[in-house]
């Protein structure tokens, strides 16, 4: 047998034909579906393989309900050769940790070679647009046991191993993996090819092949709504009050930009942030009719995972300490950080300061970079020790692998990319029970425009934060707290990931949260100039004793113009500078998310109808080759927004 190279796909709803439910939850039954843009570069990866093994086998697999047959066809007209189905009703409701395990148990019984000795590939896309949590390839990987990486850029194909190299905060590491091994793919890597006219042939002729829960074996109490770990409390629509936008007008870019400088008012009142309105549906069930049930079992304190970059702590790292305090001080516990590295020791002070109160130091040289396999197992064995009811993550590269891995081998659910964590309770509707207290894990969802509540019943419940979301606690040299070694068991299989290299150009994060001015480009930006102007701005603010960064949309970044650490978005950083200046953006909401409560929001885009100018204050029509030269010359001449330096 060859080598056998299994793409997976899924097919997202169209948010615009979604509705909200009775229940106050989303149904996309009647929302038409698309294949999930993320999944067509793993897709392609999977071909891109096949050049270098002729004979490989190119396998898709998908899970959801029969009408997936269609796009399971256009992956066939594109070059693979099987196109496989789980489709089956009781998954209904699953969240990731059961899908992960669903699809790893069809792989593993309908697919994947029975000599383990045989090699075998699974690309996926970095995550999908409805959920965007990034979760499954982990979640795939670990139910499966082998080697991952994520937010790969590059794959370069070895018989035995594959060299990845995959995006970080400031740059790119590269990998040596050894097969078999789960890839997701990020936008970056090279776009899906146009179906030929023999594969559209072909498409139509095959057979797809398609299983449910019976043909692979698994018992369907462990997926579903009553097998996951996490549920979906509610879901309620995010309204945002921002006063209509001041259109800048003007005969040419000259006379608009003097009447910017004329009319901006950076003494006007600063908007709200967003707000959920109220859930559509019936009222919520009458709580103190039910008999409450603490399903902690033992469980208590708050875990956080302090993750070093280069030398230093990362910012997100601090910032998780904040809510990890608040959810501490109204349970009663305490926080534990969980630093793990070489010669990170004299880190532990800092998170002390920032509100732990215990930091339990892993040091070990095979530890000096971030790696899942070992980091995976370090935590386990912290956590099985030490039995936390709660575990908080950054939502970096690393923390958004990471946490899902290790979810699936504690067999706890993980909500990602959350904007609110709070104590919470939930009325389990099929025992007319309320499990107290819970972790209420909140995070915008469907494109932003939805605010989910997201609650789990296994411990520890975890969740990863959005960095930027939330804002450092205040440093207290005073503070005491306990420093703690611990010494884990490190099988050197965990070390079969090999890091070749690892490039830090730019740190990124720092400037975005603390400058008082982000000027963000979009993808136009680079492909006029690779940015030359939005870097220039930034330089006139600097040269003027203001503060200043610059940042970029998700398009810049997948098509190489910014490095991943200056992405802002639902995917990127969140963001608050006193002024933001977005220029050639479109105003997609996955942008807007990371941006919308900044103090002064400044549009520029040449397209008077941009959707930008719907969550700004100021609007200018111009081109961005036309208009950020006059505007650089103002900011030299001492226009700053109104800003001191």
């Amino acid at each position: 047998m060859g080598l056998k190279v299994i793409s997976l796909m899924k097919q997202v709803p169209l948010f615009s034909q979604m509705r909200m439910g009775e229940d106050g939850l989303m149904d996309r039954t009647k929302a038409k579906s698309m294949i999930n843009t993320d999944c067509c570069f793993g897709l392609e990866q999977g071909l891109q393989i096949k050049k270098h093994v002729p004979d490989a086998e190119l396998i898709v697999v998908s899970m959801g309900p029969p009408s997936f047959d269609q796009s399971l066809r256009q992956t066939i007209s594109l070059g693979y050769d099987r196109a496989v189905l789980l489709s089956d009703r009781r998954l209904g409701g699953s969240d990731t940790f059961s899908t992960g395990l669903a699809i790893a148990t069809l792989l593993r019984s309908k697919i994947l070679p029975a000599d383990p000795r045989e090699p075998y590939i699974i690309f996926a896309g970095r995550q999908t647009s409805d959920g965007d949590t990034a979760h499954v390839p982990s979640q795939v990987a670990e139910n499966l046991g082998i080697p991952q990486v994520t937010f790969a850029v590059n794959v370069e194909y070895g018989p035995l191993y594959l060299i990845v190299k995959r995006m970080i905060e400031g740059g790119h590491q590269t990998l040596k993996v050894p097969l078999p091994c789960v890839i997701s793919v990020a936008p970056t890597a090279v776009h899906v090819r146009r179906p030929s006219l023999s594969g559209a042939i072909k498409a139509r002729q095959i057979s797809i092949e398609s299983y449910n829960l019976d043909h692979i074996g698994l018992d369907p109490a462990v997926v579903g709504l009553n097998g996951s770990p996490t549920s979906v409390a509610k879901v309620v629509n995010i309204t945002r009050d921002r006063p209509p936008v001041s259109m800048i007008g003007g005969n040419n870019c000259t006379e608009v930009t003097g009447n910017l400088v004329k009319t901006f008012d950076i003494a006007a009142t600063l908007h709200k942030p967003a707000v959920a309105d109220t859930p559509a549906g019936a009222e919520a069930p009458k709580q103190d009719r039910f008999p409450r049930k603490d399903f902690r079992q033992g469980a208590s304190g708050i875990f956080t995972w302090a993750e070093v970059v280069g030398r230093e702590l990362s910012l997100s790292s601090v910032e998780i300490l904040n809510p990890a305090r608040k959810l501490a001080n109204e349970l009663k516990t305490t926080v534990t950080a969980v630093l793990i590295g070489h010669n990170v020791k004299a880190l532990a002070p800092r998170l002390i300061a920032h509100g732990a109160d215990e930091v339990i130091v892993v040091e070990d040289p095979r530890l000096k970079e971030y790696s899942i396999l070992p980091f995976t197992s370090v935590i386990e064995q912290i956590v099985k020790e030490r039995r936390p009811e709660i575990s908080l993550f950054g939502a970096t590269t690393s923390g958004r692998e990471l946490a899902p891995r290790l979810g699936s081998r504690l067999g706890s659910g993980v909500t990602a990319d959350c904007t609110i964590l709070k104590v919470g309770e939930f009325v389990q509707p099929s025992s007319k029970t309320i499990w107290s207290p819970c972790l209420e894990a909140i995070r915008p969802t469907y494109g932003e425009s939805k605010l989910a509540t997201i609650v789990g019943f296994r411990c520890p419940q975890m969740a990863t934060a959005r960095p930027g979301t939330f804002e450092a606690l205040q440093p207290d040299q005073r503070r005491e707290g306990k420093i703690t070694a611990f010494i884990p068991v490190l099988d050197d299989k965990l070390f079969v990931v090999e890091i070749l290299s690892t490039e830090r150009k730019e740190a990124g994060d720092d400037g975005l949260f603390s400058a008082s001015v982000i000027v963000a480009g979009g993808r136009p930006c680079g492909e006029m100039d690779d940015f030359k102007l939005i870097k220039e701005l930034v330089q006139a603010f600097e040269e003027k004793g203001i503060s200043a960064a610059w940042g970029a949309t998700r398009q810049a970044v997948d098509h190489g113009y910014a490095p991943y650490s200056r992405q802002i978005g639902q995917t990127g950083k969140t963001v608050r500078p006193k002024v933001y200046i977005a220029v050639a953006v479109s105003g997609a909401i996955q942008h807007v998310s990371g941006m919308k409560e900044s103090g002064r929001i400044v549009a520029i885009n040449q397209d008077r109808h941009a959707h930008i100018f719907d969550c700004s204050d100021y609007g200018v029509v111009g081109g961005y080759l036309e208009t950020l030269p006059l505007l650089i010359a103002k900011i030299r001449e001492g226009f700053t927004f109104g800003l001191k330096s």
